[in-house]
């Protein structure tokens, strides 16, 4: 099977981490959905004061939710809502833009951070009209119902780095609640292992009634967002164009995914959002950290974007009728799942290699902490995924005899004491999970 010995090494890391996914349940994840919609509007510029009806009052929901979830587990979310006033093209008037974030905190590596994130602001077909029923079913609050039932479930359970649950505000309106929460991120000073962000994760059924609720897709990154002019020059030189760690983020969930045979296949789209489109990733992305985004395998048009109602005998508008809430139980598990891994695992290492003009490769990286072992993967430069494991050491470097670098790219895992994995961090330039050194 190909890439089987990184699937088993994967599996095995992750086995002993498992999240009670199986308690997810789909009545849940539609009564969050309906509470939402039951706001009429989520609008960013529709009304903040009435508790009954606009983003104001679906934010105080989605705060008391995550309230009650710490409740349930001895306080252990600490709630903030960054804030700050916002102004542009899609907001003609100074608004008030906050986040609901809740935070479960590491035991061993607080600052260590993985971010589940969905937007719960909506639309219809204009985009500064605030007042119109703008339902935002499946776009977004499908993805916010994930973000909370993750809560719920992975807060019984304590890890060693940080999660961070969020729903952010404003994302229809230029993506300003991913900038918010990536600038909160930066302020904050976390160390950011991954952002799984969930957008459109709700639906099986295309426009054209092709239906898919066998995939997700999961897009990523290739060349990195904020590579310098010189980092561009190096990856020409030594490889690293499709070796971003939110491209490596990708590759590891898609092992993850593929042990679950009640779950998804997660099908790699290699860009960094759907053709012309965002979502609010790409903030994180263009400061450096790792970001991905889950989305449906098929995007149904006529009910997203829409004012509700029917022409020509077609319905239009983001309707929960239109949702399938098998498929977005199975979005969950895999993202409670990754969640789960990639907290209890290790920052991945930033390794470098030496290989040019000789018969052998050398590669060297610095300790990570929380690490016991690295575990040193080699894959063809054609190669979509990491396809073999060449050496798992205690040692920060090892040299492969006769391997010539020309016709390889290699990477390096971080293992736990408990043997939970981390992704593979590229040893390429810019292949590093952090943000790059500013000029």
């Amino acid at each position: 099977m190909r890439n089987a010995l990184y699937l088993i090494s994967l599996l095995a890391s992750t086995a002993a981490y498992a999240a009670p996914e199986d308690a997810i349940t789909q009545a849940r994840l539609r009564a969050d959905v309906e509470r939402m919609v039951s706001f009429g509007t989520r609008h960013t510029l529709s009304t903040q004061t009435d508790p009954k009806r606009g983003i104001g009052a679906a934010r105080t929901w989605a705060e008391a939710e995550f309230r009650k979830t710490s409740a349930q587990c001895g306080g252990c979310l600490e709630i903030a809502l960054p804030e700050r006033i916002v102004t542009g093209d899609r907001v003609p008037v100074p608004t008030r833009l906050v986040n609901v974030v809740a935070i479960q905190r590491g035991t061993e590596r607080p600052n260590e951070v993985v971010i589940v994130q969905a937007h719960i602001d909506s639309r219809v077909s204009q985009i500064l009209d605030a007042t119109r029923d703008a339902p935002g079913a499946n776009d977004d609050a499908s993805g916010v119902a994930l973000v909370m039932e993750a809560a719920r479930m992975l807060s019984k359970h304590k890890y060693a780095g940080t999660i961070v649950y969020a729903a952010l505000s404003g994302e229809e309106q230029g993506l300003m609640g991913g900038k918010l929460l990536a600038d909160y991120a930066a302020v904050q000073g976390w160390t950011v292992k991954a952002v799984l962000n969930n957008d459109i994760v709700g639906g099986s059924r295309g426009s054209d009634g092709y239906k898919d609720d066998s995939h997700v897709r999961v897009l990523s990154e290739g060349p990195r967002a904020d590579a310098t002019d010189q980092l561009r020059a190096q990856m020409r030189r030594f490889g690293g164009e499709n070796d971003s760690p939110s491209r490596n983020i990708a590759r590891w969930i898609g092992g993850l995914a593929a042990d679950d045979v009640q779950g998804l296949a997660a099908r790699q789209i290699w860009r960094a959002d759907r053709m012309g489109r965002g979502g609010d990733q790409l903030p994180f992305s263009d400061k450096g950290f790792p970001a991905i985004r889950f989305s449906v395998a098929v995007e149904d048009y006529e009910h997203q974007h829409q004012d509700l109602r029917t022409e020509n005998g077609i319905k239009f508008g983001d309707t929960i009728d239109e949702m399938d809430f098998p498929y977005l139980a199975k979005v969950t598990r895999l993202n409670v799942r990754a969640l789960a891994a990639l907290a209890a695992a290790p920052m991945p290492p930033a390794p470098t290699m030496k290989g040019a003009v000789q018969t052998s490769t050398e590669l060297e990286w610095q300790p990570v902490a929380g690490a016991v072992r690295y575990i040193v993967w080699q894959r063809r430069t054609d190669s979509p995924m990491w396809e073999t494991k060449v050496a798992e050491t205690e040692a920060l470097a090892t040299t492969l005899p006769g391997v010539r670098a020309d016709d390889w790219l290699f990477g390096v895992s971080a293992v736990s004491t408990g043997g939970a994995q981390s992704p593979v961090a590229s040893a390429v330039p810019g292949g590093q999970f952090a943000p790059l050194p500013k000029p």
